[in-house]
């Protein structure tokens, strides 16, 4: 029941956004680009408990599925919109996340190295 005051102040806020600023309509695409944007910051979080535990600066694989999930989500957004800056911003990084997940399960696939 906590998150019931938390929803109230989420749709007021909305709503007098929409009073405010005609043009703003929360719709799929919003919220998608919202949540993506979202993803893409759980990144950075993921990576300082990773870190904070290891008491050393780590980057876990579960960085860059949210690098890469949250990436695609708002460059399917920023296409949608016809955003040139923010295609061109996440069109390249994608490339990155997922070589990087590639190098990841490539190394994996090997297995150990013998000694």
């Amino acid at each position: 029941m906590d998150s019931l005051p938390l929803l109230g102040f989420a749709s007021d806020f909305i709503r007098d956004l929409s009073i405010r600023y005609p043009k703003f309509q929360l719709d799929f695409w919003l919220i998608l680009g919202f949540f993506g944007q979202a993803m893409f910051t759980m990144r950075f979080v993921v990576q300082w408990i990773a870190s904070e535990k290891r008491k050393e600066s780590v980057i876990p694989v579960a960085f860059w599925y949210f690098s890469l999930g949250g990436g695609l989500i708002v460059l399917f957004y920023a296409i949608h919109r016809m955003d040139p800056v923010f295609i061109l911003a996440y069109l390249p990084g994608n490339f990155i996340y997922f070589r990087n997940l590639w190098f990841i399960y490539k190394k994996r696939a090997a297995g150990p190295i013998a000694k």
